[in-house]
């Protein structure tokens, strides 16, 4: 069974229209939205004249019956420790929301759909084959 974890961007990239997003997807038995991710899109949602549009969209995408939104446990605060001491160790690291979004891939053994290669600091942290 796949599973996969939208980063922020790309949820974006799929509401763009991006078509290797969607495939991803649509390929996946489910698809997990962290509550990191929900956070930061909801903050950009915010900035743009959208909001109320956006708020909706992401609304109607929540209801897809392969979408869970993932919260925050003591067993995620567990991956997030495991996570930020490896970066620490390394001296790389990266946005703290990130931390907790790699800490949900890892809780779910997801696969992180993501545009951001600084994921790819993370030992062990399974990415799409399409980040670049």
């Amino acid at each position: 069974m796949k599973k996969v974890l939208l980063d922020t961007n790309a949820y974006s990239s799929l509401l763009a229209g991006d078509e290797k997003v969607l495939k991803e997807i649509e390929n996946s038995a489910i698809v997990y939205l962290s509550v990191f991710v929900i956070g930061e899109l909801l903050t950009g949602f915010k900035g743009g004249s959208k909001e109320q549009e956006n708020k909706k969209i992401l609304t109607r995408f929540f209801e897809k019956p392969s979408v869970e939104i993932i919260n925050a446990t003591v067993e995620t605060s567990e991956f997030f420790s495991h996570v930020k001491h490896q970066l620490k160790m390394k001296g790389s690291p990266i946005p703290i929301n990130d931390v907790w979004i790699a800490a949900h891939v890892f809780e779910t053994g997801s696969t992180l759909i993501t545009f951001d290669s600084h994921f790819s600091k993370i030992p062990g942290i399974k990415l799409w084959d399409q980040l670049d």
